[in-house]
């Protein structure tokens, strides 16, 4: 997509309105975003420049996530709710890199992210993927259309990374982890990110009120014991629920020094 600030249909784009998924892609150093959406982006950064290092630091818990869940784990089956735009190392690409037989199932509902659903199509010869244009809002469709795909009979891993702060009531939000979470048998996972106010984010309290001014969907922040609630009966993995950049990042970094906190927590939780 090459940027462009003039107005397109509803069907394939932006009417004037910068759009999360786009303006993630801006603060990943992508190339799919309008003139909108950077515009949105560089004023976001302008009342809260880390920004960019929590869409960073996100990309990075993914790829920490699903390397345990795919190796030391044994995961072979994800669910990937509000995937964005394609970037490097989507889940399926670390997935399979690790078990090529891996299964990857990619739920968004922007219509940008279909335009680019080819490059989340690019499985392996021996697993799967496959992408499902559906609401976060409504997890019973979401799983009859995974399961074309997915054996829910076996575990998943069902990853929900910066979504639920797009469903603004927290009881609805923690409704549909349940629905999602009593599908998967035994032995499945729960990966989940969620911005904060806390862990030195409270400068994203005015940006917040910015965006969701200015820019769809809107979005919440919740507090370590909101997101707590959200993994209620499962088994959350060391080291808990931190910022997510401290999550497990001498599994890729190989150093004992600390990363900078983000304030975006970071889950990963068994189903016993």
């Amino acid at each position: 997509m090459s940027e462009s600030s003039g107005p397109r249909d509803a069907e394939h784009g932006p009417t004037g309105v910068a759009h999360n998924a786009r303006v993630w892609n801006y603060w990943l150093g992508g190339k799919d975003y309008y003139d909108v959406d950077g515009q949105v982006g560089d004023h976001v950064t302008g009342m809260y420049p880390i920004i960019g290092e929590v869409a960073r630091a996100d990309r990075a818990f993914l790829g920490r996530a699903v390397t345990h869940l795919a190796g030391e784990a044994g995961i072979r089956q994800f669910l990937d709710i509000g995937t964005g735009l394609p970037t490097v190392d989507n889940t399926h690409e670390v997935a399979q890199r690790i078990a090529p037989e891996s299964r990857i199932v990619y739920v968004d509902n922007d219509p940008t992210v279909l335009l680019h659903a080819n490059a989340l199509l690019t499985s392996s010869p021996k697993g799967v993927t496959d992408y499902i244009e559906a609401d976060a809002h409504d997890p019973d469709t979401i799983l009859r259309a995974a399961g074309r795909t997915l054996d829910f009979d076996r575990p998943v891993a069902v990853m929900m990374l910066g979504i639920l702060n797009f469903v603004l009531d927290t009881e609805e939000a923690r409704s549909i982890v349940e629905r999602l979470v009593a599908a998967v048998p035994s032995g499945s996972y729960l990966v989940l990110t969620h911005p904060t106010v806390e862990l030195g984010g409270e400068a994203n309290t005015e940006a917040m009120r910015f965006w969701n001014e200015n820019a769809t969907p809107p979005i919440t922040a919740r507090t370590r014991a909101e997101v707590a609630g959200f993994f209620e009966a499962l088994e959350l993995l060391d080291p808990g629920i931190v910022s997510c950049s401290h999550w497990r990042p001498e599994a890729t970094s190989g150093s004992t020094d600390e990363p900078q906190v983000v304030p975006q927590f970071g889950a990963v939780a068994r189903k016993p």
